[in-house]
């Protein structure tokens, strides 16, 4: 253990624990990122190497945001800022099998997904991962995500935390069962 400064007192600290943050998508907070030359381009390669970077240098995560749509989506579309984005649940395995120790957040809609579906999706991503994954539980709360999915109004607050209390109940069972 190493000593901390002058007084000789033990340095108790506990490590780090490191995550990184990427969004799978051209910009994330800085529209307009996707003309700049060295920009990365959005394949799996270029995941799969950041992932093999992150597990190298240590970290013990890699959390990658999803939106159902854009705080502004004309801005946004003009910009490539978060459009269009990748499904980062579908190059999770890729990640994983390049990787010893790194886990991946994966962020799932209780308001616009399925649970039957994503219970299944998880499911393998736990097994092929060997538990190195993590669902990041959204409602979506943006106007442009109901646009999407073709509604005219998003549904109102504590109508979509009742329906993701209905979600988690109903993906918790099938994983009980499986």
């Amino acid at each position: 253990m190493a000593l901390n400064g002058t007084n000789g007192n033990r340095d108790h600290r506990k490590p780090w624990i490191m995550n990184a943050f990427a969004m799978t998508a051209p910009g994330h907070l800085a529209p307009g990122l996707w003309r700049h030359p060295l920009q990365e381009k959005q394949t799996l390669a270029h995941w799969v190497e950041l992932a093999k970077t992150l597990d190298e240098a240590k970290f013990h995560g890699l959390f990658s945001p999803m939106c159902w749509g854009p705080g502004n989506k004309w801005p946004a579309l003009k910009s490539a800022a978060q459009i269009p984005i990748l499904d980062v649940s579908l190059m999770v395995s890729a990640m994983a099998q390049a990787t010893k120790g790194l886990s991946f957040g994966v962020t799932a809609s209780t308001t616009y997904e399925d649970p039957c579906t994503l219970a299944r999706r998880y499911s393998t991503l736990d097994h092929i991962t060997d538990g190195r994954v993590g669902w990041n539980i959204v409602t979506s709360d943006l106007q442009s995500a109901a646009d999407s999915y073709g509604l005219e109004v998003q549904i109102e607050h504590d109508e979509r935390y009742r329906m993701a209390a209905e979600f988690l109940k109903v993906t918790y069972s099938l994983w009980e069962q499986s």
